[in-house]
C-alpha cells in the first residue's frame, strides 16, 4: 500500500470544510467538556429518567455510561416516532431474493414488535431472561430484537449461516431459555434449512424451554409439540399494546458473540444507554441522512453492522432502510444496482468485499441501471484498498459521491474512524478511514508501547472509553481485561495494524496477528493483498505464510484475476514484476495461484485459514459459513496442478 502516493478526492458537489473547523470544535470538545458534550448528544435518545453522571470510570476498564439514566430502546426505535409525524412512513422496505417485496411501516412495525412482546411474556420471558435468535433477513429479525428490548429480555442474535455447533455453543454460553428461528431461508435460489440445523444444535443444549418458528421458506419441518410453536400462531392477528419496560442505561441490550478462527467465541455484552446514544450519533455523524433518504446497510443482520446500522440506528434516526434476503450476485451481477434504481436508494452501506466481488464483473452490470439517486456510499468490514475504492467512487458513484470508509469493531458497538460528512467532509485519500470520531482517542504503538513517528506501523489502540463499548465478556470479566486492557495497560487494544500519515489521515492494515515473517520482514496478510490488487491484474487475492528453512516463511498468495489470460505464466510474471517495482521484493509472493473465486463467508470475508489449510494439506476447521463449497476445490485444483507442474509434469 502506497500511502505517499495516495492522492486526495475531493467529491464534486460536496460541501466540505477545508479548515475543518467543525469537526474540530466537536472533537475537541468531547475532551475538553466531555460531560456537557455528551448530555447534549444524549438527547437524540428519549429518556424516562435522565441521568446522574455521565461516565462512572471508578472501575477501569469496566466503565459504566449514564449512570442512572433510564430509557428503553424499543420505545426510542418505534412508539416515539408513531407518536409523532412518521407514522405511516416506511421503516423497511424488504425486498427477497426473488424478488418480493413487504414495505412496513413504523406503525406496521409498532403493531408487530407490541404482538411479540406479549407473545413472550406469554411463555414467561422476563426482564434479565436471554434469547437466541437464529434468523435471516427478514422482518421478523428486528421484530424479535426489539420485542425482546421492550420487555428487558437479553437477546443474542446468531448469523444465520453457523452451523448447529456454532449455534449451540451460543445457546449454552449464553444459558438461553428462548430459540426464535425460521423453517428456511433463502440462498442462491436454494433453501437453507434453518429448523433442522437449529434441531441439531439443541440436542447439544439444555436451556431451552421454547423454539417459535417463523414460516418463511416454506420447507418441510420437524415441529416438537412440547417445545416447538409456530410463530404466526403464537403472535395472532389482534393487536395487543406493552408498554415498554424502563431500563437502566447500564443493563444489558444485547450479547453478541465475536467468530474466532480459534479459542472459544467471546460474547461481547453492549448496554442499552451508551450504545443507544452512540450508534444513533455516528450514524449522524458520518452519513448525516436526510429525514426522506432511503437507506441501503447491504450487510447481515447477524453481525454487528446489521444490528447498529440496519435496525438501531436507522430506527433511532426514523429513516427508511432496505433489508434484502439473497446473494448479491443471484440470480445476475446486477442485483444490487437493480434494487438501487427500482427503489431510488440513497445511501449505500456495503464491505469491500463485496465491491470487489461485484467489480470482477466489470463495468457493463451497473451500466445498465440508473444510479443517480446515489449521494452517499460507505464501506465496512475490512480496510478497503485503493484500486476498489476508485470504482466505487467512479464506476458506482459517478465521481460525486463521498466514501465514508468505517473502522470499527463488533466490541466498539459503531464507528471509530471515518469521514463525518455532518461536520465537514475532509478530502478523501482511497484507502484510508480518515480521522476519529468525536470521543474517539487513538494512538499508534509499537511492541513497547511508544507511539510511532507518523508513516510507522504499529498497533492501532484507544486511550479513553466511550459510549458505545462494551460492557464486559459474557460470564467472563477477566477474559474482557486480558483480551482488551492487558497489552497495553488502561489502553483498549484493537488487535489490528494502522499508520498515521504526515496529514494525519489513518489507514488500516489488518489484524496485527495475520502477519508474515519474511526473511525478518513483519507484512501483514492485507498489505500483501493489496499490492495483488493494485496491480490492476487481481480483483481478489487471499495470502498467507508458507514455512520456509531459509526464509522463515514465504508468501503464498491465490488470487481471482481481473480477466482470464490464456497464457497464466505471462500473468503471473507480470503481476511479480509490478509488485517488485511498486513495492520492492519483499512483497513479491514465492508461488501465485489462480482461481475462479475464493473461499468466502456468507458475509462476504474470505476465508484464509480456510486457504491456507487447503493448500497445505491441513483440515480446514469448520466450512458451515462456506458461501461455496467448489471455491476449496479450485484451491485443491490449483495446488495439484502447480506440484504437476514442478514435477516437469509426472
Amino acid at each position: 500500500m502506497d500511502i505517499e502516493g495516495e492522492k486526495s478526492v475531493l467529491p464534486t458537489e460536496e460541501v466540505y470544510h477545508p479548515d475543518m473547523n467543525l469537526y474540530k470544535r466537536a472533537y475537541d470538545d468531547s475532551f475538553k467538556n466531555m460531560e456537557a458534550f455528551w448530555s447534549f448528544n444524549a438527547e437524540i435518545l428519549t429518556w424516562y429518567k435522565k441521568w446522574d453522571r455521565v461516565l462512572d470510570d471508578t472501575k477501569k476498564p469496566f466503565y459504566r455510561w449514564f449512570v442512572g439514566g433510564k430509557l428503553n430502546m424499543s420505545y426510542n426505535c418505534v412508539d416515539r416516532h408513531i407518536e409523532q409525524h412518521r407514522r405511516n412512513k416506511a421503516a423497511y422496505i424488504w425486498v427477497g431474493e426473488k424478488g418480493d417485496e413487504k414495505i412496513v411501516t413504523y406503525d406496521g412495525l409498532f403493531r408487530r414488535i407490541n404482538n411479540l412482546a406479549k407473545a413472550l411474556i406469554n411463555l414467561g420471558i422476563k426482564k434479565g431472561d436471554r434469547i437466541v435468535l437464529y434468523m435471516p433477513m427478514i422482518i421478523e429479525a428486528p421484530v424479535a430484537m426489539l420485542a425482546a428490548a421492550r420487555i428487558g429480555a437479553v437477546f443474542s442474535f446468531v448469523f444465520a449461516g453457523f452451523g448447529a455447533g456454532a449455534l449451540a455453543e451460543r445457546i449454552n454460553d449464553s444459558k438461553a431459555v428462548l430459540l426464535i428461528t425460521a423453517d428456511g431461508s433463502f440462498r442462491n435460489g436454494k433453501v437453507v434449512e434453518l429448523k433442522k440445523i437449529a434441531d441439531e444444535a439443541l440436542e447439544m443444549t439444555s436451556t431451552i424451554r421454547n423454539v417459535i418458528v417463523v414460516k418463511h421458506a416454506g420447507n418441510n419441518v420437524d415441529m416438537n409439540e412440547d417445545r416447538d410453536i409456530w410463530y404466526h400462531e403464537v403472535v395472532g392477528d389482534s393487536y395487543t399494546y406493552v408498554e415498554p419496560v424502563q431500563m437502566d442505561a447500564n443493563d444489558p441490550l444485547f450479547i453478541l458473540y465475536t467468530s474466532g478462527t480459534t479459542g472459544k467465541p467471546k460474547g461481547a455484552v453492549h448496554s442499552t444507554g451508551g450504545y443507544g446514544v452512540w450508534v444513533a450519533n455516528t450514524l449522524k455523524w458520518a452519513f448525516n441522512p436526510d429525514e426522506d433518504d432511503r437507506w441501503w446497510c447491504a450487510a447481515d443482520i447477524g453481525w454487528i453492522t446489521g444490528h447498529s446500522y440496519i435496525v438501531f440506528a436507522p430506527l433511532i434516526l426514523g429513516l427508511t432502510s432496505i433489508m434484502y434476503e439473497g446473494s448479491i450476485t443471484y440470480p445476475e451481477p446486477d442485483r444490487v444496482w437493480e434494487i438501487i434504481e427500482k427503489y431510488r436508494i440513497n445511501i449505500l452501506y456495503t464491505s469491500p468485499t463485496a465491491i470487489r466481488m461485484l467489480m470482477k464483473f466489470g463495468d457493463k452490470y451497473p451500466k445498465r441501471h440508473d444510479l443517480s439517486t446515489l449521494k452517499v456510499l460507505g464501506t465496512v468490514g475490512e480496510p478497503i484498498n485503493p484500486s476498489a475504492w476508485r470504482w466505487y467512487y467512479e464506476t458506482i458513484g459517478n465521481s460525486k459521491c463521498p466514501i465514508i470508509d468505517t473502522y470499527w469493531q463488533t466490541e466498539t458497538g459503531g464507528f471509530m474512524i471515518a469521514p463525518q460528512r455532518a461536520l465537514g467532509l475532509p478530502p478523501l485519500k482511497p484507502g484510508s478511514a480518515t480521522f476519529p470520531l468525536p470521543g474517539v482517542d487513538p494512538a499508534i504503538l509499537n511492541d513497547r508501547g511508544e507511539e510511532v513517528k507518523d508513516n510507522e506501523k504499529g498497533y492501532i489502540v484507544f486511550r479513553r472509553p466511550w459510549p458505545g463499548m462494551l460492557m464486559t465478556v459474557n460470564n467472563d470479566d477477566e477474559r474482557y481485561v486480558k483480551t482488551y486492557f492487558s497489552k497495553f495497560y488502561g489502553y483498549y487494544f484493537c488487535g489490528d495494524y494502522a499508520i498515521k500519515d504526515s496529514d494525519g489521515y489513518y489507514w488500516l492494515l489488518g489484524r496485527a496477528d495475520e502477519v508474515l515473517n519474511v526473511a525478518g520482514h513483519r507484512l501483514g496478510t492485507i498489505e500483501v493483498e493489496d499490492a495483488l490488487v493494485s496491480t490492476g491484474l487481481a480483483v481478489e487475492a487471499a495470502a498467507f505464510g508458507k514455512p520456509d528453512p531459509i526464509k522463515g516463511e514465504v508468501i503464498v498468495a491465490f488470487i481471482v484475476p481481473k480477466q482470464i489470460q490464456a497464457d497464466r505464466r505471462e500473468l503471473i510474471s507480470e503481476i511479480r514484476k509490478r509488485i517488485r517495482s511498486d513495492l520492492g521484493p519483499i512483497y513479491v509472493p514465492d508461488e501465485i495461484h489462480i482461481v475462479k473465486l475464493l473461499p468466502k463467508t456468507r458475509s462476504g470475508k474470505i476465508m484464509r485459514r480456510v486457504v491456507k489449510a487447503v493448500a497445505l494439506d491441513q483440515i480446514p476447521g469448520d466450512l458451515t459459513t462456506l458461501e461455496d463449497s467448489s471455491s476449496v476445490d479450485e484451491i485443491r485444483s490449483a495446488i495439484e496442478a502447480f506440484r504437476k507442474e514442478a514435477k516437469g509434469g509426472e
